[in-house]
């Protein structure tokens, strides 16, 4: 089968690998479906700037979605035929993954069965995303689920809510999932400093102003709209120097908080520029705790795939190179890549 393997830093190839087998009674193997970039960490991988080792070379691809084909003996909770998020090919042939999604055989944990069966928790903690979707979901849809439980997760432990003034540092497909999560979690304003080219998008997900980020001052449009200032900045590229420029927004005891890693390792905010104090938050997240909110939401129609994928025009696996090229060019906010 073909993998999408980056080979050391600026070199992405497909590959021809072995299919991956049950090796454990609490496996399922799955055909892969579908799988969508994620423009900051899978970009970072394929250029070497991720801020954490990576011991190359890695098949690419955690946003990937799965039919389950066969199950293990001991397996409980997935059956033949349902679709699992987050499927993705275990190390094979020399090869380390990051999420392992980007080919067309994967391996997913019934962690819910080794955990009921008493297993220790580092045998079944790394299947905890590994999660059935109802009927009703289409498998390219379910691309975003990764995206969308990450990002309800990090805005409900911060507290975005009901009269919420939310500033959103990045108009990417995390950006604008962001300023989705703060209107469908009732916030009374939304602004959004990122590209004009993703001004139409963010104002169709909900946002109330969306400023150029090319711009020498953001702040002046913002103000007019949330002139109380603002409850939480939320940054979701990590650049330096780019909180500082809004700073002065955030009202006294407010929050901003850091999801990006373009430059996590030395992301710094120059705190003199606030009117007062604030917090600084890392409230991380966990996506089995908003499975459930984000399967609703996606049948409900509150949580939508099309303003940030074409769902007619899919690339093959075999033209991931250009999927990541459309990335880049910023002609796509996500590429949908079919790998079966």
């Amino acid at each position: 089968m073909q993998a999408a393997v980056v080979e050391k830093p600026g070199v992405l190839t497909l590959m021809d690998i072995p299919e991956p087998e049950i090796t454990d009674p609490y496996q399922a193997r799955c055909r892969l479906l579908y799988g969508s970039t994620c423009s900051g960490t899978d970009q970072h991988l394929i250029a070497g700037r991720f801020p954490w080792p990576v011991d190359y070379p890695i098949i690419l691809g955690h946003e990937s979605v799965g039919m389950v084909e066969e199950i293990g003996e001991k397996v409980r909770h997935v059956k033949p035929g349902d679709l699992v998020v987050r499927a993705g090919c275990p190390p094979i042939a020399g090869l380390n993954v990051f999420g392992g999604g980007f080919t067309e055989v994967g391996i997913i944990g019934d962690w819910r069965a080794m955990q009921e069966d008493g297993l220790p928790r580092e045998r079944w903690q790394g299947s905890v995303t590994n999660l059935v979707l109802p009927p009703g979901i289409r498998p390219d849809v379910a691309t975003m689920i990764v995206t969308w439980r990450e990002t309800l997760s990090f805005s409900r432990r911060l507290g975005v809510g009901e009269g919420s003034r939310v500033l959103v540092i990045g108009t990417g497909g995390v950006g604008l999932s962001f300023a989705m999560q703060a209107r469908n979690l009732g916030a009374a304003a939304i602004a959004m400093v990122g590209s004009a080219s993703r001004a139409e998008v963010a104002y169709d997900l909900g946002a109330d102003i969306v400023a150029d980020y090319r711009q020498d001052d953001v702040a002046t449009g913002i103000v007019a709209r949330c002139p109380e200032g603002l409850d939480f900045i939320i940054d979701a590229i990590g650049r330096v120097g780019q909180v500082d420029r809004v700073l002065e927004l955030l009202k006294p005891g407010g929050c901003v908080a850091n999801y990006g890693v373009d430059e996590y390792n030395s992301y710094t905010i120059a705190p003199m520029r606030a009117k007062g104090p604030f917090t600084f938050a890392q409230p991380g997240y966990a996506e089995p705790e908003t499975h459930e909110e984000v399967v609703t939401r996606v049948l409900d129609g509150s949580l939508r795939a099309e303003p940030f994928l074409n769902l007619d025009d899919s690339f093959p696996l075999s033209e991931i190179h250009a999927a990541f090229d459309a990335l880049r060019e910023r002609r796509l906010v996500k590429a949908l890549v079919k790998l079966t």
